[in-house]
């Protein structure tokens, strides 16, 4: 009976013993060491979107990113300027509208005349379409320089090249955090409440 026990007991801890494992690869350690895989996360890829170690997907993700946080960076700029009182001076149509008279966020579309909304959505067709593309085949994914504007980086050193895209990266995933979070209050109607008074 003795013996019984102690063997069930013996078999009972070897199913916690850890099992001994060969290293291995993963897809996830494809990118651990790509820019933007900073400190406290590190790489993160919840949704497993490039769990197949595909370099093609993950450099199409960081276009997009790229491109996002660009966009972001510019809104909550426009946003803020629009906010602090800067218009532009006139009207935005013949019927008197003047640009003072527009509202931020979400209430701007209601404001201003189908034509303009017509016109806004034309201008970002034709950037998507013929200017924010990368036509040369740049120095890295997002290089929308196309030989044409330079302002100094081939002056820069790789280091100095490295960090100034790992910035750029940080400050557009949070002007993504920062955008969607004026949305939101915009939506709430408490942005006032968030803002330093102008």
């Amino acid at each position: 009976m003795k013996s019984a026990i102690f063997a069930s007991l013996l078999a009972t801890a070897a199913a916690f013993a850890p099992a001994s494992q060969k290293a291995s690869t993963t897809a996830l350690s494809a990118f651990e060491g790509e820019l933007g895989a900073q400190q406290p996360l590190g790489y993160w890829d919840p949704l497993g979107l490039v769990a197949d170690g595909s370099q093609e997907k993950f450099d199409r993700l960081r276009y997009v990113e790229l491109k996002h946080g660009r966009v972001c960076m510019l809104a909550i700029a426009g946003y803020l300027t629009a906010e602090s009182g800067l218009r532009l001076p006139g009207d935005i149509d013949f019927a008197g509208t003047s640009f003072a008279s527009i509202p931020n966020g979400f209430g701007a579309f209601d404001a201003v005349p189908a034509a303009g909304i017509a016109q806004i959505v034309g201008f970002i067709g034709f950037l998507e379409i013929a200017v924010m593309k990368d036509v040369t085949g740049g120095e890295f994914v997002g290089d929308f320089r196309n030989g044409a504007i330079d302002f100094g980086w081939d002056s820069f050193d790789e280091e100095t090249k490295m960090a100034k895209r790992a910035i750029e990266l940080n400050q557009g995933r949070a002007a993504q955090m920062g955008m969607l979070g004026l949305m939101v209050h915009d939506k709430l109607g408490n942005v006032d409440s968030l803002l330093p008074p102008f």
